[in-house]
C-alpha cells in the first residue's frame, strides 16, 4: 500500500501546484469542470458527481464567491434550493486550467507509450470505483 500512498501523494502535491498557479485550491477545479459542463448546478449535484459531501462543495462555492469565481442563485419556484452559476471570471479559467491539467498528465505519463498510458487510466479507473465500493459499504468507517 506503501506505493499507493506515496504515488497519490505525489500526483496531488503537483495539482496542487498547478492549480495554485491559477488561484485555486485542490478540489475547487473539480466544481468548475462540473460548472463548465453544465451551468446552475446545485451544491447536491455537484456533489454527486465528483464523490464528496454536499457540505463539501458548499464549503468550496462559499471559498470560490469570495474569489468571484461563482455566484449563488435561489430558484425562483422554490427558495430552498440554491444553484452555483460561473462568473466570468469562473468561465475564463476554463482554457487555462483544462492546459495545466494537460500539461500535469503529459508529465506524470512521461515515458509511457499511448497504450499504456490508456492502460493507466482504466486501472485508475477501476481502482477509483473498487475504493468508492469501501467507502460505501455499510459499516465503513469515514475519515
Amino acid at each position: 500500500m506503501d506505493v499507493y500512498t506515496r504515488q497519490s501523494k505525489a500526483v496531488r502535491a503537483a495539482m496542487d501546484a498547478a492549480l495554485r498557479e491559477h488561484g485555486l485550491h485542490l478540489g475547487q477545479n473539480l466544481v468548475l469542470a462540473a460548472l463548465w459542463e453544465k451551468d446552475g448546478q446545485t451544491p447536491g449535484a455537484i456533489a454527486a458527481a465528483v464523490n464528496v459531501t454536499t457540505a463539501t462543495i458548499a464549503k468550496m462555492a462559499n471559498r470560490m464567491t469570495g474569489a468571484g469565481l461563482l455566484t449563488r442563485r435561489r430558484e425562483d419556484r422554490d427558495q430552498r434550493l440554491v444553484r452555483l452559476y460561473l462568473t466570468d471570471a469562473g468561465r475564463e479559467l476554463r482554457g487555462p486550467v483544462e492546459q495545466a491539467m494537460r500539461r500535469l498528465e503529459q508529465q506524470i505519463t512521461a515515458g509511457l507509450s499511448a497504450s499504456e498510458r490508456k492502460a493507466l487510466m482504466r486501472a485508475l479507473d477501476r481502482m477509483g470505483d473498487n475504493a468508492l465500493v469501501l467507502v460505501d459499504e455499510p459499516g465503513a468507517e469515514a475519515g
